[in-house]
């Protein structure tokens, strides 16, 4: 298992979603997604692309503005589509 950082910090939204989910497409499931942002809307937008996703999150820091989000990939994840 390997731990990617992703520097959103300073990203106003869409853009920290966005580049998550990016981001996801492009590491293995078990590995995991380490994402500092510093946008107060990350804490609902990128809880919400997991769900979507079938991936793992949890909030591990929230101090005065910066958030940091820690996303397993989730083995044989399928993003659902929007019908």
């Amino acid at each position: 298992m390997t731990t990617t950082k992703l520097d959103l910090t300073g990203l106003k939204c869409p853009l920290p979603a966005l580049k998550t989910r990016k981001a996801l497409k492009a590491i293995t499931p078990g590995d995991f997604l380490e994402v500092h942002c510093t946008d107060p809307l990350s804490v609902i937008d990128i809880p919400n692309l997991i769900r979507e996703t079938g991936d793992k999150v949890e909030i591990t820091e929230r101090v005065e503005a910066r958030i940091v989000f820690l996303i397993e990939k989730a083995n044989g994840s399928i993003e659902k589509s929007n019908v």
